[in-house]
């Protein structure tokens, strides 16, 4: 299956460029802006990223994210993202970036951003990578905070495809942003949140029916409600699923628990993403290795995660058209 998986092109879905903050590469910029980090070295840092839950992650998830100052400190994040991507045959990335953690440490949006586009837009000249961004909202904080993110957002609107909800999920349902979420859909733009990871299936529900995204991030805990289930079938809604973080996280207890291959028998566009792989351990060929094998997918499975990797991405009918022809005739 590692071959197969290798030969498809793939898309993912559900990445935090924030996530994709490699030790080596934290050190790097660290030295360059003079930071000092409460570790001696990456192999020390390394050893660090082992949590018990979503918490525990997110306490250094932002401490090491604390590194990042400049515009060319985020073009480096970027820009090595996209190598990776095309090591993996990543073709196509939609990736979530969160404005609040940076502008709450002084960090102007211009500056943020102006770097996160130049990044992948030379990894996507360098390697043919298409690419979509999409800001997210961390959900710890109020919604007025959100809606002043958007507003800072604006001189760059047009080139930010969609909005995600993600941070802490216990105690911040998707009804808290109804009225952010809202304007943002009035806005023309996409709508994803993070809903059923550590949450209940009643934020799944939320999301779905009142909030009415368009795509449903983790969904794990939908599973537990046969109703829910069935809605999602109905409106072909793709759940971005994170195996490998699952399972750093304990949403899981062993990779043989994640729900992927239950989501593809009930019908549900599952798709396979890293979510934040400098701290779980693997990018998204690591995650179709780590489910292909502990729950012994068929190459049909494999095949089908990697269309439902292009169907449920936001490029437009056409292009979703032609890249899932790309894996037809490939006859893998």
């Amino acid at each position: 299956m590692k071959a197969l998986i290798a030969k498809l092109p793939k898309a993912e879905l559900h990445l935090h460029l924030e996530g994709s903050l490699e030790p080596e590469l934290l050190f790097a910029i660290a030295r360059r802006n003079g930071i000092d980090i409460p570790f001696a070295n990456v192999g020390e840092l390394s050893r660090a990223y082992r949590f018990s839950n979503l918490q525990g992650f997110l306490d250094i998830y932002y401490q090491g994210m604390n590194v990042l100052r400049h515009e060319e400190d985020y073009f480096d994040l970027a820009s090595a993202y996209m190598d990776r991507c095309a090591a993996g045959n990543v073709t196509h990335v939609e990736v979530f970036f969160d404005p609040q953690g940076h502008t709450a440490r002084g960090v102007s949006f211009g500056t943020l951003i102006g770097g996160v586009l130049g990044g992948l837009r030379q990894g996507g000249k360098t390697h043919g990578i298409t690419w979509r961004l999409i800001m997210s909202f961390l959900r710890h904080l109020p919604e007025k905070d959100g809606f002043e993110t958007l507003k800072q957002a604006e001189p760059w609107l047009e080139q930010i495809c969609g909005v995600g909800l993600d941070s802490s999920e216990t105690g911040h349902p998707p009804e808290k942003f109804s009225r952010l979420f809202a304007e943002c859909r009035a806005r023309g733009l996409k709508l994803c949140m993070h809903a059923g990871e550590e949450g209940p299936p009643e934020y799944v529900r939320q999301a779905l029916l009142d909030i009415g995204v368009d795509r449903i991030d983790h969904g794990n805990r939908a599973m537990e409600d046969a109703s829910l289930v069935a809605e999602i079938v109905n409106r072909n809604i793709t759940l971005t699923v994170c195996p490998l973080s699952n399972l750093a996280l304990k949403v899981i207890g062993r990779v043989e628990d994640s729900p992927i291959a239950r989501m593809l028998d009930a019908g549900i566009p599952a798709t396979v993403n890293s979510d934040d792989p400098a701290y779980f351990g693997g990018y998204v060929n690591a995650n179709f290795e780590a489910v292909a094998g502990g729950l012994g997918l068929t190459r049909g499975q494999i095949i089908q995660l990697a269309k439902n990797s292009f169907s449920g991405s936001f490029l437009d009918g056409e292009e979703k058209a032609r890249r899932i022809a790309e894996i037809d005739a490939l006859g893998a």
